[in-house]
């Protein structure tokens, strides 16, 4: 049904220092892994941005979603085989969130219509400022344009905007996410053309 699927090279990219940088679809087996990078760049790299409830608000609204493992669209970023960052991208038409988060939709988005879905971006935070998230970001165009989708979307962090700017993703709009335990956390709605 999804024909990119399997079809994705393993990207690499050399860091000087640093070592070798692959790019390759996750895996369930991932799935522990991944989501303890995700705990620990939301508990450190929000920090700087947010107020401390707001920070432990996050954990309510972001992590892991695993219909993306199961679409095959999650890409696992590794460093001398160690899972350094993760992200993917959806057909689908939830925007942001975990597998726990209310108010998911797993309708699937019209290519010709709506703008496909930058999802589920995290980076461990002894690996930032290396290339990571325009590795899997620059993956989850490709991928997006072979469907057909001529436009993305996504929700940034205030931590994760810089990112997207510089990767050519303007703001839509600013928005605050509330939680239940009445905390809102600021995300910004931005977008690009492919």
């Amino acid at each position: 049904m999804f024909p990119l699927r399997g079809r994705l090279r393993a990207a690499e990219a050399a860091v000087q220092g640093w070592g070798v940088l692959q790019l390759r679809i996750a895996t369930t087996a991932d799935e522990p892994t991944m989501r303890a990078i995700m705990d620990r760049a939301i508990a450190n790299l929000l920090k700087p941005y947010l107020p401390p409830d707001a920070v432990a608000a996050s954990f309510e609204i972001m992590g892991l979603d695993s219909q993306l493992i199961s679409d095959g669209t999650y890409f696992a970023v590794t460093d001398n085989g160690e899972i350094a960052g993760c992200g993917g991208w959806s057909r689908r038409a939830t925007l942001f969130g975990g597998d726990h988060t209310a108010g998911r939709n797993a309708a699937l988005l019209d290519p010709a219509t709506d703008p496909a879905r930058v999802r589920a971006m995290y980076t461990d935070p002894a690996h930032v400022r290396r290339g990571i998230g325009r590795m899997v970001l620059d993956a989850c165009e490709a991928a997006a344009r072979a469907e057909g989708f001529r436009s993305v979307e996504l929700a940034a962090t205030l931590a994760g905007e810089p990112l997207y700017r510089a990767c050519g993703y303007e703001v839509i709009e600013p928005f605050r996410s509330r939680t239940a335990s009445g905390v809102e956390v600021p995300l910004i709605r931005m977008g690009k053309a492919l």
